[in-house]
């Protein structure tokens, strides 16, 4: 499972924006995003790199939580 911190994600539309550029790079991937915590949690044998440039990319640029 990997974790983000996304600080821009604040609101319903921001977490639906944030999981289609999740799924854009995998469409299986199971998400669980928390809005007023800001945490993304990502299920998914893709790159984890991938992801951060496709959420950067989405508008919602993001940083490995621990």
């Amino acid at each position: 499972m990997l974790q983000f911190q996304v600080l821009d994600m604040h609101c319903a539309a921001c977490v639906r924006r944030v999981t289609k550029a999740v799924q854009g790079i995998d469409p299986a991937a199971r998400i669980e995003a928390d809005a007023p915590a800001r945490a993304l949690r990502v299920d998914s044998a893709a790159d984890p790199a991938a992801l951060l440039r496709a959420l950067e990319e989405a508008g919602y640029p993001a940083t490995p939580a621990t």
